[in-house]
């Protein structure tokens, strides 16, 4: 039984199967890397099977599924039920690749279609991000261990920052950025986009093109624990277990408060002209 006195809860398990995870990430990071392409186009590497191997192993004692990206990638999709976990072993395969630090661990638990709660740590800087039912924290692991905790929350400015590139982003996002007046960019790779809004550095983060719910889900759970919110642009909360969509998200903007991720959603939506 899990969350009894003295016994790990599902977070404690995450967070140490992110550990885990992350060490077997550093070794291959450490050495040559052999890239391989999947059917889909997009590269992988051994770290990314290794991690999610280590991650399974270690969430196996909670008794819950484990919707995992390399095991959909390989054809293995359990029965999902109402509350499992869903894993990206390595967010950011070409930040790995190009050796840029920023790659994360996501694990995530859904309950009833919601992420209710995420761990998000990057191997590279030990940097580590975690939200549940008791709010959101971040800290950095550092010879297996979390130190330095401290508790995070969004912070909102007069002139939001977005965590997306105008150079290098969706030709609408130049004037989505004129219209909800955002004053810079602070852009980063993989799930840590989330964690930046998360801990107050950024409040707006508009995806226009496709993801995945393993690329998500941890971090929805940990910005929605710091007080933020993430929609699609019919102005709902984002859900999970889409296997019927091969499970494809649809695009989504996370923000800082509701209202502004409601406003961000009513721009994208007349932008693409949906």
């Amino acid at each position: 039984m899990i969350g009894l006195a003295g016994s790990p809860t599902v977070t404690d398990i995450a967070v140490d199967a992110a550990i885990i995870a992350a060490e077997v990430i550093c070794d291959v990071y450490n050495r040559p890397i052999h890239v391989v392409t999947k059917d889909d186009g997009s590269p992988v590497t051994e770290a990314d099977a290794a991690a999610e191997t280590a991650i399974i192993h270690r969430l196996s004692e909670t008794g819950l599924p484990v919707l995992g990206e390399e095991s959909v990638a390989a054809g293995i999709v359990p029965v999902l039920g109402e509350r499992y976990f869903v894993v990206d072993p390595l967010d950011g395969t070409k930040e790995f690749i190009k050796r840029n630090g920023e790659f994360t661990v996501n694990i995530a638990l859904v309950e009833h279609g919601r992420p209710v709660m995420g761990v998000v740590l990057a191997p590279a800087s030990g940097d580590i991000f975690v939200g549940d039912q008791s709010g959101a924290w971040s800290g950095r692991v550092v010879e297996g261990a979390v130190v330095d905790r401290r508790a995070i929350r969004v912070g909102l400015l007069p002139r939001p920052r977005i965590v997306a590139s105008r150079s290098h982003g969706h030709a609408a996002l130049e004037q989505l950025c004129r219209t909800l007046d955002v004053e810079s960019d602070v852009s980063v790779g993989s799930s840590l986009k989330f964690c930046l809004l998360a801990r107050g550095d950024a409040q707006l983060y508009p995806r226009f093109t496709p993801t995945c719910e393993w690329d998500t889900a941890a971090g929805q759970a940990v910005l929605e624990a710091a007080g933020g919110a993430v929609l699609t642009l019919d102005g709902a909360p984002m859900r999970y277990g889409k296997g019927e969509l091969k499970f494809l998200n649809p695009y989504f903007v996370a923000a800082a408060s509701r209202d502004l991720a409601l406003a961000g959603a009513s721009e994208m939506r007349r932008l693409i002209g949906s």
